[in-house]
């Protein structure tokens, strides 16, 4: 499998293991954590999308660091960060100051982290095997996935959400071990035309940070309240869906480096519209929910290689792959948090979970469809071309 032969790879997929596991016995709890907390379905999105707010507007502080230090040490920053999110997490309990350094916190820690881990696999990745690597990736957290929703849901109805979340902060802290091991990856200080190659990418994680706040976190209120805020029953579905995951994760990476990535796009896409239909129907049956979030976890392994390969191609055949990326994030926030502030209003106004999920289609259906040119004018995700949307006029970032 020459896929595994990237040593550096493999230690940056040791370290995104041991942050799925911080996000599963953490992470995916932190919403539901937040309607514990006395905070309304519509504040628990305003709370997102001031976070993603935070993260837009941060993100020029990571070229800054990065330029001075590099790339790995921006990464490194990114995830000690993170890891104090989750002790404050715990320390909300309705709204005040606990809920603000929350969202400082978690903007700053989102901002580092994602921009400059997509730009450093992207650097250090192999575009023959990409798709391969970022599905071994997805597999390991998946296989991750299954225990840690679980050790979450225990830690937090026996020990408390304190201790609970004081020991995934400790875990996300260790995340970092892996990268010491890693080489540094310098940042241009200046690179024209990144931020025109980097277009393309936007108008992806828009619509995909659109989707995603249906997706996911629409979808993780309403699945908890359909367990009747149960947070064992709540982990048990996240470890059914990682399960459901692990045994699907390789199949699509296989097929998008042999030069199927359209179908494979189109394939995955179709797949994730069902799953969200059924998603909406299933709310308030907790079996047919819990059914609707296994499968929810098929289409992330499905969705994520043929994204993400596009994405990585096109970051690492752009002059500055870390411009790319935080262009490319600030395009997520932007989709994401307007979705979420949509649906925040809605949900004010008493709309029903379902029809917010609703709201989902037309990220996916855009997305759907500059995938398919990408593959379509590339032929195959070794040799990336961007897709056919650049505006004149716009040369660097």
């Amino acid at each position: 499998m020459a896929f595994l032969r990237n040593r550096t790879i493999n230690l940056v997929n040791l370290h995104y293991g041991i942050q799925a596991l911080a996000m599963g016995m953490g992470g995916v709890f932190f919403l539901v954590i937040l309607l514990r907390a006395g905070l309304s379905a519509s504040v628990v999105l305003c709370t997102m999308a001031l976070i993603l707010i935070g993260r837009f507007a941060l993100r020029p502080l990571v070229l800054v660091f990065a330029k001075r230090w590099g790339l790995k040490s921006a990464l490194v920053f990114g995830t000690v960060v993170l890891s104090a999110q989750y002790p404050m997490l715990a320390a909300v309990h309705g709204i005040g100051a606990q809920l603000v350094v929350l969202i400082l916190i978690a903007s700053l820690g989102d901002t580092f982290y994602w921009s400059t881990y997509h730009a450093y696999f992207a650097s250090l990745g192999d575009s023959e095997h990409r798709g391969h690597q970022v599905s071994a990736r997805e597999a390991l957290a998946a296989v991750v996935g299954i225990v840690a929703p679980l050790i979450g849901a225990w830690a937090i109805v026996t020990v408390g959400p304190g201790i609970a979340f004081a020991c995934v902060g400790f875990i996300q802290a260790l995340a970092a071990l892996p990268l010491l091991g890693t080489p540094n990856v310098p940042v241009l200080r200046t690179a024209p035309g990144a931020f025109r190659a980097a277009i393309p990418g936007i108008f992806l994680f828009i619509a995909d940070g659109w989707f995603a706040a249906t997706f996911v976190f629409v979808w993780q209120m309403a699945l908890f309240l359909s367990l009747r805020e149960s947070f064992q029953a709540y982990g048990g579905a996240m470890a059914l869906a990682a399960l459901v995951g692990a045994a699907s994760g390789l199949l699509l990476g296989r097929h998008i480096d042999a030069g199927h990535g359209r179908r494979a796009a189109t394939i995955a896409y179709v797949i994730a519209a069902l799953i969200l239909a059924a998603r909406a129907a299933s709310l308030g049956t907790p079996w047919l929910a819990i059914g609707a979030n296994a499968l929810g976890s098929l289409a992330s392994c499905l969705m994520v290689p043929a994204m993400m390969t596009t994405v990585y191609n096109l970051a690492k055949a752009s002059p500055c792959a870390l411009r790319f990326h935080i262009a490319t994030e600030g395009g997520w926030d932007a989709g994401c948090a307007t979705c979420c502030l949509i649906a925040a209003a809605l949900a004010a106004y008493g709309t029903h979970l379902s029809i917010l999920l609703a709201l989902g289609f037309p990220g996916l259906a855009v997305s759907t469809i500059l995938l398919r040119r990408y593959y379509a004018a590339s032929g195959a995700p070794i040799e990336p071309v961007p897709l056919p949307l650049v505006p004149p006029g716009i040369n660097s970032l």
